[in-house]
């Protein structure tokens, strides 16, 4: 078979079109991956809106960030896998590699894992950017430990309810600050929740830290929320972000002498440089999963490539209650 269906961009904010393209080989380094599902990211559809310029992905281009299905073939020089076997990763829809709306894609070895036995395809499709992002703030960048307190802004949201849960794994006291209506989810996962509607930064600091603030502050939101995490963290406490991009104030962050982070998952999709790093994280996504301590939400509407526009919108109008996925295969 030398042909596959795949949804190709041509221009931004055009449609897509439902094609039959050239099916790549795996070269050296290599897996061809039958795709079975793909998740959907709101950077997905910011690359599609041409509103992601730091996403270099030239069109017209094949979309999609994270991927899971099985491997179909196996190129030069890669030991770690097999034909047959269930993976899932970060692969590609940026820095102009083929994305995750098709039905198969030739990755990079290195930035795969074998999906966790406890997961679904779908479910596992809907992990990686989103595990990634949160465990490069939290693990790499902070070195979670039990026993600290950890504030999460946007603690319901797509990288924000798996970073609750990396802390949580890790035996933090983990407090999420989200709309109300998130408060019975988050208390599910073991989470103190905070409405940000009816109570401003000072008021939980005070309530949940005696005014002293908390040893990490994840903000996954950015603008506002930012300057509210340099805010609510404490003395020589560490505040990393995964859209710190805007003008910010350091001066709350400064007379602490507290530590800044930034996390931006897309380098070594960008570079090259450490996506051996990529696939080891998810490593530990599959440990996490199959002992019991993590699980995405996946919204419960179904997708497959003819529809796959119509989650883009609901990710464009908010509309999602959890992780969207795209059926492909």
């Amino acid at each position: 078979m030398t042909q596959m269906t795949a949804l190709v961009l041509e221009t931004h904010g055009g449609p897509f079109r439902l094609t039959e393209v050239a099916r790549p080989v795996a070269g050296p380094g290599q897996v061809l991956v039958r795709i079975r599902a793909s998740g959907v990211n709101p950077l997905d559809t910011k690359i599609r809106a041409g509103q992601a310029a730091h996403a270099r992905q030239p069109l017209p281009a094949i979309l999609g960030i994270d991927l899971a299905g099985t491997v179909e073939e196996v190129g030069p020089d890669v030991t770690g896998f097999r034909r047959g076997e269930e993976v899932y990763g970060m692969t590609g829809g940026v820095g102009g590699n083929q994305g995750s709306l098709a039905q198969y894609a030739a990755v990079d070895a290195r930035l795969l894992a074998v999906k966790p036995a406890t997961l679904s395809l779908r479910e596992a499709a809907a992990l990686p950017l989103i595990f990634i992002t949160a465990w490069e703030g939290l693990v790499d960048r902070v070195g979670v430990r039990a026993g600290q307190s950890v504030l999460v802004l946007g603690a319901g949201g797509g990288v924000g309810h798996i970073a609750v849960q990396i802390a949580r794994a890790f035996g933090a006291t983990v407090y999420g600050v989200d709309a109300a209506g998130k408060a019975d989810y988050l208390r599910s996962l073991g989470v103190v929740p905070i409405d940000y509607a009816s109570e401003d930064v000072e008021a939980y600091v005070a309530k949940h830290t005696g005014g002293q603030g908390f040893d990490v502050v994840y903000d996954t939101v950015g603008g506002a929320s930012l300057d509210a995490a340099f805010k609510a963290v404490k003395r020589f406490g560490h505040v990393v972000s995964s859209l710190g991009w805007g003008t910010h104030a350091l001066a709350p962050l400064s007379f602490k002498a507290a530590t800044y982070s930034g996390v931006f998952t897309l380098l070594p999709l960008l570079t090259g440089e450490g996506r051996e790093h990529h696939g080891a994280i998810l490593r530990e996504a599959t440990r996490l999963a199959e002992a019991g301590q993590l699980m995405p939400k996946l919204d419960p509407r179904t997708f497959d490539l003819s529809t796959a526009a119509e989650a883009h919108a609901l990710i464009e109008t908010r509309g999602a209650e959890g992780k969207l996925v795209i059926d492909v295969d």
